[in-house]
């Protein structure tokens, strides 16, 4: 599942990236459960958590259905 969801992450790259942020893939657990971090102007952004659940998450449970959660690391 950990190919899937790099895979997965690096088609929303692009769009992090062109805003100055990056999102860098630390673990995935049995359960389903991504840890990601957000990296450049992501990290510390005040819009980071919607970012990360409506926007990270959303795709992540959409391309890769054994996903069950995103949360930073």
């Amino acid at each position: 599942m950990k190919e899937k969801v790099e895979q997965a992450l690096a088609k929303i790259r692009p769009g992090l990236r062109a805003d100055g942020g990056d999102v860098e893939l630390i673990d995935v657990d049995a359960e389903g459960v991504v840890k990601v971090k957000l990296l450049g102007a992501c990290h510390g952004c005040p819009m980071a958590a919607m970012t990360l659940k409506n926007g990270i998450e959303r795709y992540l449970k959409k391309e890769v259905p054994e996903v069950k959660e995103v949360i930073p690391a």
